[in-house]
């Protein structure tokens, strides 16, 4: 059962910012360790924090099959 994004806290843990992304812990990991997440350290700590709001306006911004049906030719059309 996938919960609502307002039923989880504005400030997550690893584990709960994947569970509302959808994707593995490990893999969340490895896109803040590449930079393409919003993240947050306490000074001189090694948790994870993830703001709620952030990390669904990154995910709206995210392309995605909408986006490539926006530009993909329509059947039967002549690509320019």
């Amino acid at each position: 059962m996938v919960s609502e994004p307002a039923e989880f806290p504005p400030v997550l843990t690893a584990a709960m910012a994947a569970e509302l992304l959808q994707i593995h812990v490990e893999y969340l990991r490895k896109l803040v360790r590449e930079g393409k997440v919003p993240c947050h350290r306490f000074p001189g700590g090694r948790e994870l924090r993830f703001l709620r709001d952030e990390l669904l306006d990154w995910l709206a911004a995210q392309p995605g099959p909408a986006d490539a049906d926006a530009h993909a030719p329509t059947p039967g059309s002549v690509a320019t």
